[in-house]
């Protein structure tokens, strides 16, 4: 049987290195998780590797996600009045469409057991629903950061990145020690969540153009011959396609959400949100497919790029 060693705890040094990040008289205990899915389960697993506890609420979760929790080693506790009271610090990885209800469920615990803690919400939201999440939960007596993940879930070092702003940025900055790549941006809050928005704007916004053009191609008859073009003259647009777009359907549902809120950074900046309302309602469609209900565990992974664009160009016959 293989044998697990508990991981190093850190240096004194490092923990009073926290502790004064923190602004608490105490070292971080633990961390709290919403939500333990495709990548919060990964971020969860990398902190207990490096020695941070994470605790978690599954209360209305599906079974997946309970799966990923216990894969990962997160412990599960009751309640949300329990998550508050057990740690110092709550990471909010969501759909970006459910950041602000969750915001909500976790002001009401610390109202009700007079907790205080750092909430970092590292979803996909713009900036202004930022502000209002650092609204909530410094109505409720504690600290806000405003973070954002770009890339991957991280699997592997050097691929996932936290940005993050706001006047307690330092406090987040703690986790450093534990195996994340935090990049602060200042104390502005909404600066974190910005750049998320710009970035996803080109990745995942990229994705949608890709597979609509790609589908129109299919449907005149000239897929092949858009290949070939490609092939010749957009090869390093072309190897993006590959990836991205045949693995974008499981994903599609959660991308509806990031798309809105990029629309309204773009409206609060005085642009045209109307690019990325297309594309949420091109995710939207896509959501609305069979290869929509595939997860990454099931996700058939030898399917072409082709066989993609036609199983969608049949779901719009």
């Amino acid at each position: 049987m293989r044998r697990h060693t508990a991981p190093e705890r850190p240096s004194r040094a490092i923990t009073s290195s926290i502790e004064r990040k923190l602004g608490f008289d105490m070292s971080l205990r633990a961390v709290g998780l919403l939500s333990p899915g495709d990548m919060g389960h990964v971020v969860g697993r990398v902190l207990i590797t490096h020695g941070m506890p994470v605790l978690t609420c599954l209360a209305g979760r599906s079974g997946r996600t309970r799966m990923l929790a216990d894969k990962a080693g997160i412990k599960a506790v009751p309640t949300y009045g329990d998550l508050v009271s057990e740690t110092d610090m709550i990471l909010s990885i969501l759909v970006p469409g459910e950041a602000e209800n969750a915001a909500r469920t976790v002001a009401r615990a610390l109202r009700d057991t007079g907790k205080t803690l750092v909430y970092v919400d590292c979803n996909a939201v713009s900036p202004a629903t930022s502000r209002r999440i650092d609204e909530i939960i410094r109505d409720a007596g504690s600290r806000y950061v405003d973070a954002s993940i770009i890339g991957p879930p991280p699997r592997r070092d050097g691929v996932t990145k936290f940005y993050c702003s706001g006047p307690d940025v330092g406090a987040f900055e703690a986790l450093a020690g534990y195996g994340l790549d935090i990049r602060p941006l200042g104390p502005v809050i909404g600066l974190g969540k910005g750049i998320k928005m710009v970035y996803g704007a080109l990745t995942k916004g990229l994705t949608a153009i890709s597979t609509q053009l790609l589908i129109a191609a299919f449907k005149m008859g000239l897929y092949g011959d858009l290949v070939d073009l490609f092939e010749e003259t957009q090869g390093v647009q072309y190897k993006r396609m590959l990836r991205a777009v045949a693995g974008m359907p499981h994903r599609s549902r959660r991308w509806i959400s990031e798309m809105e809120e990029i629309s309204r950074t773009y409206e609060d900046l005085g642009m045209t949100p109307k690019i990325y309302q297309g594309a949420a309602e091109f995710y939207r469609f896509v959501g609305g497919t069979p290869l929509a209900d595939e997860t990454a565990e099931t996700v058939d992974r030898e399917r072409t790029l082709r066989q993609v664009i036609k199983m969608l160009c049949d779901e719009l016959a």
